[in-house]
């Protein structure tokens, strides 16, 4: 696969086809791994850097024909192609940003990604459309014994998996959910999610994770701490939880429609209609007019326009894919004029 490809279609995860889908925009399990025989990254030299790369590309290739991986030299991307695959969540931050032999395999459908030399040797991550808990868990449980079948991964029977950073000793695990919750925004209850989540320790992050805003009103809950529960009980902790936020939402949108329809509408009609002609954009802008659309779709306000390709319009928009699709390097300016085009090509009526 040449990376180039991708431009022309999306993943699995953005199609809108999964469990509370309406909120939901993907359920996201990650697994922290090191090679026992190495050091953390942070102690590694240059040429243990590359070893871990050369065992860990192996293995991904390994596993290649039975998952449908690619596998990419992060250190031979030109840095668009690097942001890229954030925008796409195939690659985190600092894997982009790293020093050093660095690398990804990812599949074709883009729900399961293998991350060498991030923060740790290895990070597994698995992503899901909707509300997929247990089949994402199934999943990358499943990839990671199959590499345990291979290495040996640094564990201790006392912390289990011995990870780079404190926080994610023992299971290793970051089990997370992408909500869209423009209901509790607009009307500020989502202040009393945040307090509540954050006594039961669960992290609220942005849509490209840790360090990351909210935008468009997308928030990713997620566990802060991996060591001394199991990975079975971390999912059930979010399994709970995680409906009483979208029901939550839910009784929110109901409320703002029932006491002013007509109000909601309007605001729902000019979000579309701003998108649909717009001559020049921010990727802010876009992206809070397109939390209001998808919004509206999921109340019946809008019924023209299908949610996969507005969760489409959330990442196609964003600054690597415009310049990607335009088959050039673009200023802000120019990208704001560039989305503005693409919005009202995507948006215009299908004859």
């Amino acid at each position: 696969m040449k990376l180039d490809e991708l431009i022309q279609s999306s993943g699995e995860w953005l199609r809108g086809e999964g469990p509370e889908a309406d909120i939901v925009i993907s359920t996201r399990i990650r697994l922290a791994r090191n090679l026992s025989q190495f050091p953390f990254l942070t102690r590694a030299d240059e040429g243990a850097r590359i070893e871990i790369e050369r065992i860990l590309s192996g293995q991904i290739s390994r596993l290649a024909a039975r998952k449908s991986l690619n596998y990419f030299d992060v250190t031979s991307l030109q840095r668009l192609d690097r942001q890229f695959l954030v925008e796409r969540q195939l690659i985190s931050r600092e894997l982009s940003e790293g020093q050093g032999p660095r690398g990804v395999g990812f599949s074709t459908a883009e729900n399961v990604s293998l991350m060498v030399n991030e923060e740790d040797h290895l990070r597994i991550q698995v992503l899901r459309s909707g509300l997929a808990l247990e089949s994402c868990w199934q999943e990358i449980n499943q990839i990671d014994d199959l590499l345990e079948e291979q290495v040996c991964f640094a564990f201790n029977e006392q912390l289990g998996y011995l990870t780079a950073c404190p926080t994610n000793c023992g299971t290793g695990i970051r089990v997370s959910v992408m909500l869209h919750l423009p209901a509790l925004v607009q009307t500020k209850e989502i202040q009393k999610v945040f307090q509540a989540l954050h006594k039961i320790g669960l992290a609220v992050r942005g849509l490209y994770g840790e360090g990351s805003q909210a935008m468009g009103d997308f928030y990713q809950i997620s566990n802060q701490t991996t060591l001394g529960k199991s990975e079975e009980q971390l999912i059930k902790n979010l399994k709970d939880v995680i409906p009483n936020i979208i029901g939550y939402e839910r009784r929110v949108r109901t409320a703002l429609v029932k006491e002013n329809r007509q109000g909601l509408h309007d605001q729902v009609s000019r979000a579309y209609g701003i998108l649909k002609s717009a001559q020049t954009i921010t990727s802010e802008e876009t992206m809070q007019h397109l939390s209001s659309l998808r919004m509206g779709i999921n109340l019946g306000l809008i019924e023209d326009l299908p949610i996969p390709t507005v969760n489409e319009l959330f990442i196609f928009t964003q600054p690597a894919h415009l310049q990607k699709l335009r088959h050039t390097s673009l200023d802000s300016g120019e990208r704001n004029v560039a989305r503005a085009s693409y919005l009202r090509e995507k948006l215009a009526p299908q004859n």
